[in-house]
């Protein structure tokens, strides 16, 4: 079945309770499954027949066209190239000012029409089950039949907040990362940042220009000086990588490279926004409170701590261990030990976006490998 698609690329979802049989399903289409469903085709799958790309967005641009407009292309982290089609072939990189939440949108959704990638949206994915030689994707629109996946969901639909006693009693605002829009909604209101990675940093630099702030993160933040060089980098990865192989949750990047100290920074610095304090122990009705009773009222507590991964629908295959986390193998870690079928890409150390792409492209020459494609 070959429906008809649309000129952004993105192909008409087909009838309700109709089942696609294909040989590998992508799920999500972020940098990650757009660099995934690259090397697939490249390696010599048919789209439809051969690949299917099930994103549940209601557009390309997988979690960037959701992030908060002062996010733009000065202020992200470098955004690599997809596997065959430089950024600058969609996108005016000369142009800083652009928000993220337009330009890596209109970039992804260039490069699937540039490659004719079969992507199908909004579908969510609800289930994936195991039918013998086959696994069944369950979605919200319609099934799809498959012998091999490659997950490529993220972390952006699973924002991480920890429980905190007191929590349901606080009479302020509490939102997460992913809920941030503007730092001027807070004007006059003292907002709580929680949390020590680089949205966190960025976060609290706005919001600090804007109102008064409290800093508390778990640990101590590690700030690094001098340049991230390729050798840090490979450090870094081989880290998050021996985790993930012996079966551990993936710990998140800045844990792991430590928080560049930018002139951003610097700044933050001088205007002593940076006075961390460690966790608080409970929430009060009218602000946080630490072991020792020191109370900070707060309008606001805003909780930058994260992401986990998107995995739900993979529990009917039942690949995590009992340290909580699922045994990687393969190449670059994205082979589930459990079930070779499945790989995980956008997972640990393939979680950056220069990682995704490398871990794309192993992925999709390893599934082809195990199951004798094409």
């Amino acid at each position: 079945m070959s429906p008809p698609s649309t000129q952004q690329g993105t192909r008409s979802a087909p009838a309700s309770g109709v089942r696609l049989r294909t040989d590998v399903v992508v799920i999500g289409a972020g940098q990650a499954g757009l660099s995934s469903a690259y090397h697939l085709r490249r390696l010599g799958l048919a789209p439809i027949r051969g690949f299917v790309v099930l994103d549940q967005a209601p557009a390309a641009g997988g979690a960037w066209q959701f992030r908060w407009p002062s996010l733009t292309l000065s202020t992200v982290n470098r955004i690599h190239d997809l596997p065959g089609m430089r950024f600058a072939d969609a996108v005016d990189t000369e142009a800083t000012e652009v928000q993220a939440a337009v330009a890596v949108p209109r970039y992804f959704a260039a490069y699937e029409k540039a490659f004719e990638l079969p992507v199908y949206r909004p579908v969510a994915v609800t289930v994936v089950c195991d039918r013998g030689d086959r696994l069944i994707v369950e979605s919200d629109r319609f099934a799809v039949s498959a012998r091999g996946i490659v997950n490529a969901t993220g972390t952006w639909e699973t924002p991480y907040i920890p429980e905190y006693p007191g929590a349901e009693r606080f009479r302020g605002r509490q939102l997460h990362t992913r809920d941030y829009r503007t730092a001027g909604e807070f004007a006059g209101r003292h907002v709580v940042v929680v949390g020590a990675g680089i949205s966190a940093i960025q976060l609290l630099d706005e919001v600090s220009r804007v109102t008064t702030t409290t800093w508390v993160t778990r640990r101590p933040p590690e700030f690094r000086a001098g340049p991230f060089d390729e050798a840090a980098g490979r450090a870094a990865v081989a880290i998050v990588e021996d985790r993930v192989r012996r079966g551990l949750p993936p710990t998140s990047v800045v844990s792991v490279t430590g928080l560049p100290v930018t002139p951003r920074i610097e700044a933050m610095r001088a205007r002593g926004v940076l006075h961390r304090l460690p966790m608080f122990s409970d929430i009060t009705e009218e602000g946080v409170r630490w072991p020792d009773g020191t109370v900070v009222r707060a309008d606001v507590i805003l909780w930058c701590t994260g992401f986990r991964s998107a995995l739900d629908h993979l529990a009917p295959l039942m690949l995590r261990g009992p340290d909580g986390g699922i045994v990687m193998t393969g190449r670059l870690a994205t082979q589930v030990a459990r079930d070779p079928r499945v790989h995980l890409v956008g997972y640990g150390p393939s979680a950056s976006t220069i990682g995704a792409n490398r871990a794309g492209a192993a992925a999709a020459s390893e599934l082809l490998a195990h199951l004798g494609l094409p």
